[in-house]
């Protein structure tokens, strides 16, 4: 172990919480020799940001299709504003803020465009013709362990998996992602969505307005401020029952009103028709390989959900639109 290694596990055994995520020894699947100047989550975190799979975010639709304002969230800003809010989090609990914020920056990597729809629609086409399910959080793992290739730690990519779904992370750290994503979408999103017009700001429940706060920032620190008192208490990521239940409820208005509501249904049909084109355009006529020995619905999982709003737009255009002479 170098004496950079040294330091780093001593500072971690000296100054982080029992139960914090030791980045030493690094469980990789690959072994690799340690940095001499970063942790192994470190080295992870900046695998990530280098990805062009990071970088396509920028481009993927968070809420609102193919937004033209310069103020709107989209998938990249969502996932700077979440793993902001965990690494504080982490710090205030201390964990480990390497990890959470590998995990942050990587939980979205998956995501098709068009952001909830396209989800929904992806899904549905794979399970016509193939039989299968699209979940993001299993296609931002495939993105990390084989189309990027990043040899990540074991603790990261089982944060990235899990920060949605079914099973809970093992880490505090990944578990702290699995709840800071909601909160922060939630309260971003409805940013968004009063600045679109899409609702107003008396739409919102009055009950759990009153309870979190007026504005998104009031309601972030509200939540934030439960969520350390009670994992404090618990040894565990916990939320408090009635913070909670508020937050979750209001995610339930975000579904009906914004998320699923009238004006996201409106461009629902245009995204389906395009999608479902594309997929039966690449389901017929397979696009390359991405990696090596991948299955016919692997390939065209890959490059679908690999594909930004813009592109995708252009490649339906190219594919559909009569291009003249």
């Amino acid at each position: 172990m170098s004496v950079f290694a040294e330091r780093m596990a001593r500072r971690e055994r000296d100054e982080l919480s029992l139960r914090a995520a030791h980045a030493y020894p690094a469980r990789r699947a690959r072994p690799e020799e340690d940095s001499e100047h970063r942790t192994p989550f470190q080295r992870d975190r900046d695998r990530i940001v280098h990805t062009k799979a990071f970088r396509r975010l920028k481009h993927k639709t968070q809420v609102f299709i193919s937004p033209e304002g310069d103020h709107y969230r989209t998938r990249l800003t969502h996932t700077l504003e979440a793993c902001g809010i965990a690494r504080n989090a982490a710090r205030a609990l201390r964990l480990n803020e390497d990890l959470t914020e590998a995990v942050g920056l990587g939980h979205d990597l998956g995501h098709p465009p068009f952001g909830h729809i396209g989800e929904a629609v992806l899904d549905e086409c794979l399970q016509e013709r193939y039989g299968l399910r699209f979940r993001h959080n299993h296609h931002s793992l495939r993105m990390v362990e084989h189309l990027e290739d990043l040899n990540l730690t074991e603790q990261v990519r089982d944060g990235i998996l899990n920060h949605t779904g079914p099973d809970r992370p093992a880490s505090l750290e990944g578990r702290i992602v699995r709840i800071v994503d909601r909160i922060a979408y939630i309260n971003h999103d409805i940013d968004d969505a009063i600045r679109a017009g899409v609702i107003s700001f008396e739409d919102l429940p009055a009950d759990e307005i009153g309870l979190l706060g007026k504005t998104g920032s009031a309601r972030i620190e509200t939540l934030m401020r439960d969520l350390l008192a009670r994992s404090e208490e618990a040894d565990d990521i916990v939320q408090g029952a009635e913070v909670g239940g508020a937050m979750l409820r209001l995610r339930e208005f975000m579904f009906g009103h914004v998320y699923l509501g009238p004006e996201a249904q409106r461009e629902r049909l245009r995204v389906e028709r395009m999608l479902r084109s594309l997929f039966s355009h690449y389901a017929e006529n397979l696009p390359p390989a991405l990696t090596p020995d991948a299955a016919d619905h692997e390939r065209v999982v890959d490059y679908l959900a690999g594909m930004t709003d813009r592109y995708a737009i252009r490649v339906f255009s190219d594919l559909c639109v009569p291009q003249g002479f």
